[in-house]
């Protein structure tokens, strides 16, 4: 990133409570705290990298072994994302969705728009007001949903094998702290 050669710092480090943001220096950063900022990024980068073009996505995504007549090999990460949450209420609206996906509009209507082409979704205008649009998982997106969300489940139990028991809830704490803040350093850098 060109801010770091220049030491100018484009990024933040928030305090623990995650509501203010604290500018740091990198100039002023250690090289201890350089390296690990790098092992982490390039574990993130592998894990991204496996899961999106790799034989676990195959695994987790693939069709085949899913009793739905689909169009498709694989159900896409935006679409099983959009699934994920479908499955959780009877009704989203359209606006909702794309907030909780935490995408924009007409992504998540793109989403949605393959969702239904697949007979995953369905579409209808609200009851509430003419102008909006509610969204349903239709029985096919619930049993596409079941199918993955097994694999995942399998997913999971073995990779917590890796782990000792007494490390599991410091790991589930962890990743959400890095989600967190995350989600902190876009909000910042959105203003």
């Amino acid at each position: 990133h060109p801010s770091f050669r220049t030491g100018v710092v484009m990024s933040s480090h928030y305090c623990a409570d995650m509501a203010t943001p604290v500018r740091l220096d990198v100039t002023d950063v250690t090289p201890a705290t350089r390296d690990m900022a790098m092992r982490i990024g390039l574990a993130w980068r592998e894990i991204r990298r496996g899961a999106a073009t790799g034989p676990l996505r195959e695994f987790l995504y693939s069709t085949d072994a899913i009793d739905v007549a689909l169009d498709c090999d694989q159900i896409e990460l935006g679409q099983v994302d959009t699934l994920d949450l479908l499955v959780q209420r009877p009704t989203w609206r359209m606006s909702e969705l794309a907030d909780a996906l935490r995408v924009e509009p007409s992504t998540a209507t793109r989403a949605v728009q393959r969702l239904e082409k697949s007979g995953l979704a369905i579409r209808r205008p609200s009851t509430d007001d003419g102008r909006g649009v509610t969204v349903h998982v239709t029985p096919d997106g619930r049993a596409v949903h079941a199918a993955i969300a097994a694999r995942r489940t399998e997913l999971f139990t073995y990779l917590m094998t890796s782990f000792d028991a007494a490390e599991l809830p410091a790991l589930a704490e962890l990743l959400e702290r890095f989600v967190s803040a995350v989600d902190a350093f876009v909000a910042d850098h959105r203003r």
